[in-house]
């Protein structure tokens, strides 16, 4: 009789504790012992020689568009594309068709990932003037990653512009919740400056103060009521310079996207990298890179927004803003740490130890005894070029398309089943909800 399911043997494993080559015993979809275990035995031995074993990615920010707009992405695609870039978990968002706002449309979302997904997965509820007074049952569902708000106008119909709507959703919630903070009333003033025909205009439509005044709203109202908020896809560097003075009230996410690209995107991609907040200009890059440097920013999220061609093809401004990331926040990271921009171990601490510090999550985000035996198994030497015909996501493209990169995912273990090794999808559809210590 085997010991163990699975034995992952001679990996170097990136942890909270540090990097060290150890054994990691599977049973039962749980890590069930580390070290040396060489006398062991079990059902199956993965040999990790020259491979980091890394706690799985958790991705807390990605759009998979169902129900409602699945001709450019949908769960069982979206997670496809996140189990094939090394992502093992993500937080999905709620501007779908219908709106992700109540209970039932909370729960057909449950529905339609379990068991069709490929990854774990949270659903975030979406906060509107209408839905307030049932936020405080909505937040605490099971498969909840919490309350999501706009501040500022993007894909879809869900805003929420004005103070006093903000205050309301603080007041009636207890768990941390995320925004996107960009300044709505600004956005409309400044409306004129977009360039028909020029994307480039873009950041200077959406410009820095749009975001750093909806950013200082945000913390005023998060100290006036007590209570957390989290603040999305951080573009600015005056906001990673506030946001120091503010940990207390405020985390941070920042996107492979705000720290690779800049203003010469534009150039080469035109509307393919227009996003919502922009892409900013060098200067702007490098405050972000600094707020990573000095720990303001607590975790990476992808933002993975795919449109389709013809949609992103169309003139700008009718353009749509977004961009799919979400196979490609390993790599791309991993080029980062080895040009020396970041450790291996602030990518662990801001892709599974933040999701897990910030949100609560159950059983994720390390690697323990206890814990959900999901992994990210990288090749930190291995070079490969990024393709548009590698990306699973149904809008079938990259901003990256040939871009060769040093780093590349070859592992995806979800809950101890090997999911993707090597490129290839070995076990479909396993995804179940996450469970968070403030809904249990």
């Amino acid at each position: 009789m085997a010991q163990y399911e699975t034995i992952f043997k001679n990996g170097t494993v990136v942890n909270h504790d540090g990097v060290h080559q150890t054994d990691i015993a599977v049973s039962d979809g749980r890590i069930v012992a580390l070290g040396d275990l060489g006398a062991a035995s079990a059902g199956e031995a993965i040999d990790c020689t020259g491979l980091h074993v890394l706690p799985g990615v958790i991705d807390t920010q990605v759009h998979f568009r169902e129900p409602g707009l699945t001709h450019k992405e949908d769960l069982e695609s979206g997670s496809l594309s996140a189990v094939m870039g090394g992502v093992t978990g993500v937080f999905e968002m709620p501007n779908t068709n219908p709106l992700t706002t109540t209970r039932e449309t909370f729960e057909e979302k449950i529905r339609l990932g379990t068991r069709r997904m490929h990854c774990d997965f949270a659903f975030y509820i979406g906060g509107t003037h209408d839905n307030v007074a049932q936020l405080p049952e909505l937040e605490r569902l099971p498969g909840c990653a919490g309350v999501k708000v706009f501040m500022g106008s993007s894909t879809g119909s869900l805003l929420v512009p004005d103070d006093d709507g903000v205050e309301a959703i603080l007041t009636a919630i207890s768990r941390r919740a995320a925004f996107h903070s960009e300044d709505e009333y600004r956005l409309e003033e400044r409306k004129p400056l977009r360039v028909p025909g020029d994307p480039s205009s873009h950041p200077v439509w959406r410009d820095p103060e749009a975001a750093l005044l909806s950013t200082r709203r945000l913390v005023a109202l998060a100290r006036k009521t007590g209570k957390r908020v989290h603040i999305l896809h951080i573009s600015t560097a005056e906001e990673m310079v506030f946001l120091a003075a503010h940990k207390d009230v405020a985390s941070v996410e920042v996107t492979p996207h705000h720290l690779t690209l800049d203003e010469t995107a534009y150039t080469r991609l035109g509307t393919y990298a227009q996003m919502n907040p922009p892409v900013r200009d060098k200067a702007h890059r490098d405050g972000i890179w600094a707020g990573v440097h000095n720990g303001v920013a607590d975790v990476l999220g992808s933002d993975h927004a795919p449109h389709t061609r013809e949609e992103k093809d169309h003139p700008y401004p009718q353009s749509h803003s977004g961009m799919t990331g979400v196979q490609t926040l390993v790599p791309i990271m991993l080029d980062h740490i080895n040009a020396g921009r970041m450790s291996l171990e602030r990518f662990v601490d801001m892709s599974s130890h933040g999701p897990n510090r910030l949100f609560g999550i159950a059983n994720k985000g390390r690697i323990a005894v206890g814990y959900d035996a999901d992994l990210t198994v990288v090749d930190l030497k291995r070079r490969e070029t990024i393709t548009n015909a590698w990306v699973k996501s149904r809008a079938g493209w990259t901003p990256y398309d040939g871009v060769t990169v040093t780093g590349w995912p070859v592992g995806t273990i979800v809950r101890g089943n090997k999911v993707m090794w090597q490129g290839e999808l070995l076990t479909p559809s396993i995804g179940q909800p996450m469970r968070f210590l403030e809904a249990l």
